[in-house]
């Protein structure tokens, strides 16, 4: 069923994944076959129901989405929140930078067709055995495969590809590629086997080198191949994540202003008030938007806005996230991000900590095998890697970050892990 703008009241929501594409100023449901496939021309809906109570809504655009298609699914965004009572949780995502939470309704594998809507690109057509094309396949904690020229020059030695020829899928693997890249395209050759061919394609796994007579009668003689650049597809520059600026959005003084209200970690969620709209501004890699309860509806509108607006001016890259909470649903998004993004606070009261160990009920109650007066030694855990913490910063944690703590006592060592317990929502480590 195809949605115009003023149709939101028909929309049915249940429980689960519902997709739409933009098509001009409609809506056209995704078959369900076919979710985590997208044109890179285009841009989508996607619906996330938990338990008929919560909902998680995300805009996704295309790298090659138009300025119009852009538009029309923020309208369609907006007016959807409108039809779910302001409940949903907003995501804007955008091609290769997508959320954790956005990937994981997909299995952590997303696929980027070349085309869209204003190109006359239909959707894939299921058991389509004519279809010739050929994926890259990216990624590590998120499989992305990218569609690509079929022919040799896209291919590298240092990754795995996707040959699709309706039949027939060759999962072709370079001579550089790792298990771990193997084992990801693997999947997606599978996804592509089981949701558009109705597991009627044979998938057939291919060493460089001893490519089949069917793939060289329609790519060619192989070539000599380049290696590959062999980097990470999603390196984070560590530190911005320790940054974080808040700012007020308000009319209150007659006419709308941003203003900065806290500059430096950790903030606090005492300094949010429901008169006005704020914007949590966490480096280069998000932006939140807290839209307060009793906020008019002009901070409402120019909160978004005004995030755009500060992104640019910051210089921020165009692929930053963007994401919306309101301060009566909190507990399901914003209010869990002061939690698990900025410096884990906990109320505490005074006490000798070097009596404790006295009381032999409590040292083996609480498992405590000296004083507390020996040396200990903690790291971050940033890619893969240990990093020194500052033992100024001793007893700080970011809610985003694991930690390994190494305590050396007389009679020996104990090795700690620290780590927030839950289910990502809004971050992508990736």
């Amino acid at each position: 069923m195809a949605l115009q703008y003023q149709d939101f009241k028909e929309v049915r929501v249940y429980p689960g994944l519902q997709v739409w594409r933009v098509e001009g100023t409609t809506l056209t449901r995704v078959p369900e076959s076919l979710y985590g496939s997208f044109y890179m021309g285009d841009a989508y809906m996607v619906l996330h129901t938990h338990d008929g109570v919560s909902y998680s809504l995300h805009y996704w655009l295309g790298k090659k989405c138009s300025q119009n298609e852009s538009g029309a699914a923020a309208i369609f965004t907006v007016k959807m929140v409108d039809h779910l009572g302001g409940k949903a949780v907003q995501y804007r995502e955008l091609q290769g930078f997508e959320s954790i939470t956005f990937t994981s309704y997909f299995k952590q594998r997303i696929t980027y067709q070349a085309g869209g809507a204003a190109s006359e690109f239909q959707h894939v057509v299921t058991n389509d055995m004519s279809v010739q094309r050929l994926f890259h396949v990216k990624g590590r904690r998120v499989v992305r495969a990218l569609e690509v020229p079929l022919a040799w020059a896209s291919f590298n030695r240092g990754d795995c590809f996707i040959a699709d020829f309706g039949e027939v899928i060759y999962q072709w693997c370079g001579s550089m590629s790792n298990r771990f890249e193997r084992q990801k395209a693997g999947q997606v050759g599978a996804g592509i086997r089981d949701n558009e061919r109705n597991c009627r394609a044979e998938l057939i796994v291919v060493e460089e080198g001893a490519e089949p007579l069917g793939m060289t009668e329609i790519l060619g003689n192989k070539p000599d191949l380049p290696d590959g650049d062999g980097s990470d597809d999603a390196m984070a520059d560590i530190s911005n994540r320790k940054m974080a600026k808040l700012l007020m959005v308000s009319d209150m003084t007659g006419s709308m202003q941003v203003s900065m209200v806290g500059e430096e970690n950790p903030l606090s969620q005492t300094q949010l008030q429901s008169e006005a709209c704020f914007i949590l501004d966490h480096g280069t890699t998000q932006i939140f938007v807290w839209k307060g309860r009793k906020a008019n509806l002009t901070e409402r509108k120019e909160a978004m806005k005004a995030a755009e607006c500060y992104i640019k001016q910051m210089d921020y890259p165009a692929n930053t996230k963007v994401y919306i909470f309101r301060d009566w649903k909190e507990n399901e998004g914003f209010g869990k991000v002061f939690i698990t993004e900025w410096i884990a606070k906990i109320q505490q009261e005074e006490f000798d900590a070097s009596k404790l160990h006295e009381s032999r009920h409590m040292a083996a109650q609480y498992n405590m095998v000296d004083d507390g007066s020996g040396r200990t030694q903690v790291w971050r855990v940033e890619n893969s890697k240990r990093v020194p913490v500052d033992p100024d910063t001793y007893g700080q944690f970011y809610g985003g970050d694991c930690y390994i703590i190494l305590y050396t006592y007389p009679k020996g060592q104990i090795i700690y892990t620290w780590y927030v317990k839950r289910t990502p929502l809004t971050f992508d480590y990736e």
